[in-house]
């Protein structure tokens, strides 16, 4: 195993660059795989076949037939199992070679030999443990609170973004670019535009925020880490946006490779009965297009910048949450690489 992930040059960097691994991530939302429907998708730098079984369960795989290595993705789907479209080989959802046609009784038949993923839905989304090698178990995922709570009613966005993952969760650690870059934006206009900021930690994380500032703007923002990487923050809301409690939004980054991301995000509010319907209502007709205006901004900025930025960097106090996040996965992408490369 050592010496495969030598070939792959798997070292820290690598890793770091293409995903943490022995953890969960967002990979898409859920109504990206019809029922009886097959999509292909790029995670971690690596082709994946995600498909519904015909009960609905979701599936998913490394798109490479263990043939002759032909993308599963351009085959026939065939209810619980996907058959090749170069041979005819098929493959359940957990790898398992089922039925070679062209030569019955093939030795290749009862053989796991394709990655398949643990997967599960929450909030919309399909979630995937990815393994650091076939001897990885899915550690157990803590469910992010606003996602579980029956309480809360939330609407995922998605989107893909041209900046390595990293920038995407960096950028949710710095709370004051909110009065800057979002200033004209209907829920962080208001506020100081000057701070001091503290860590304060938690059993699962931490939270970055400001000392002399508390709902007003994006004045905080917990970083956790339950089985997989999630952040939370709260944006006060004004009175247009209807009755409620606050706007919260729970966000994910998942590497579509190195230089691309797939950003989720949940916006949330904790509303019930008529709130409920009119909080819902206002974010379809209305509240829906301001938040596009701001992840918009974000989406410039970031893939403006070089990808390499963070070796010219002049960073200050207003940077404590960004450098917390950089130790933290910078030592987990170099234990990992020990682990794996022995």
């Amino acid at each position: 195993m050592a010496n495969y992930y030598k070939q792959q040059g798997l070292d820290a960097e690598r890793i770091l660059a293409t995903g943490l691994r022995d953890q969960w991530y967002a990979i898409c939302p859920s109504d990206f795989v019809e029922t009886g429907g097959m999509r292909r998708i790029t995670r971690w730098g690596q082709d994946w076949l995600l498909f519904r079984l015909s009960d609905g369960t979701v599936r998913m795989l490394a798109d490479r037939c263990p043939h002759r290595g032909a993308p599963l993705s351009q085959g026939m789907h065939l209810g619980d199992r996907v058959q090749c479209k170069y041979h005819g080989v098929q493959v359940d959802g957990s790898g398992t070679v089922v039925a070679v046609p062209g030569m019955p009784g093939c030795p290749l038949e009862g053989q796991e030999l394709v990655t398949s993923l643990p997967v599960r839905e929450i909030g919309g989304a399909v979630m995937a443990f990815f393994a650091g090698s076939r001897d990885s178990e899915p550690v157990e995922f803590g469910l992010p609170e606003p996602l579980e709570d029956p309480e809360i009613s939330s609407f995922l966005c998605y989107a893909e973004w041209d900046a390595p993952w990293r920038f995407t969760l960096e950028n949710l650690l710095d709370p004051m670019h909110g009065a800057y870059l979002h200033n004209d934006s209907h829920s962080m206009s208001e506020g100081e535009s000057s701070a001091r900021f503290r860590i304060r930690e938690t059993d699962r994380g931490f939270f970055f925020e400001k000392t002399d500032q508390i709902g007003k703007n994006f004045d905080w923002v917990e970083y956790s880490f339950t089985g997989g990487d999630w952040v939370n923050l709260s944006i006060p809301y004004p009175a247009s946006a209807g009755p409620g409690g606050v706007f919260g939004i729970v966000g994910m980054g998942t590497p579509i490779d190195e230089n691309r991301t797939a950003v989720f995000f949940w916006r949330y509010r904790k509303v019930e009965g008529w709130e409920r319907d009119v909080w819902r209502f206002l974010y379809r007709t209305k509240l829906e297009d301001d938040h596009w205006v701001v992840l918009e901004q974000d989406r410039v900025m970031l893939e403006g910048m070089a990808t390499d930025t963070d070796a010219a960097e002049n960073l200050y106090q207003h940077d404590l949450g960004i450098v917390r996040l950089r130790r933290l996965f910078k030592g987990k992408a170099q234990a990992q690489a020990k682990a794996l490369l022995g």
